[in-house]
């Protein structure tokens, strides 16, 4: 039976600088062929987007019926626009209810990443790193908060992100986004998550 995968987010879900086969949500399709599960995967992300935009461009979109899978990833460009954590809180409290709503048995089956650190990467040479950390560690706390009361699982890959201050092969070529080899590490961490799922 092949699954129906939809990812909800921003450049982190698009894959911004890398090839498509390299976007996280493929890496974890991928994966998840391996394993015999097969996987359609419909992807709804755009670089920049804020939590509001996501909304915009899901309404765009369309989805049809229920997925068995639902992966949401937002909020870096809310944190980048310095805009105000509370209003972060009650918007992602809403895409994350939809996300329920979009999966066929509710929110065992959404998963919520946390936000990527990009003030590690060569983009943020000469920005206050320390504070861009603070407040993506601010706007995580909200996103987790949200999504232990929504129910639904939480993997936290911003430590995996940090260390791309001393690998420089986990950054892409744009000096910003994850590459293929970060992505592959956000996949270790959401595949058994994405079993545990499948075999409920």
């Amino acid at each position: 039976m092949t699954l129906h995968y939809v990812a909800l987010g921003d450049s982190y879900t698009i894959g911004e600088s890398v090839p498509e086969s390299d976007r996280w949500p493929n890496q974890l399709a991928a994966a998840l062929k391996a394993q015999g599960h097969p996987v359609e995967v419909t992807i709804i992300a755009r670089t920049g987007w804020t939590t509001a935009e996501l909304w915009r461009g899901i309404q765009a979109a369309q989805p049809q019926g229920t997925y068995d899978l639902v992966s949401l990833l937002i909020g870096v460009n809310n944190q980048y626009r310095g805009y105000d954590i509370e209003a972060y809180r009650d918007e992602f409290q809403f895409l994350l209810g939809k996300s329920i709503e979009y999966a066929g048995r509710g929110p065992s089956q959404v998963i919520a990443l946390s936000i990527p650190d990009w003030g590690v990467t060569p983009f943020s040479a000469g920005q206050d790193r320390a504070l861009i950390a603070s407040e993506i560690d601010a706007f995580n706390r909200v996103n987790r908060e949200e999504s232990q009361r929504g129910g639904v699982h939480y993997v936290n890959v911003t430590p995996i992100s940090r260390l791309a201050a001393d690998d420089p092969e986990l950054v892409a070529y744009d000096g910003l986004h994850p590459s293929a080899k970060m992505y592959a590490m956000w996949v270790e961490l959401v595949l058994p998550v994405v079993m545990k799922i499948i075999k409920r």
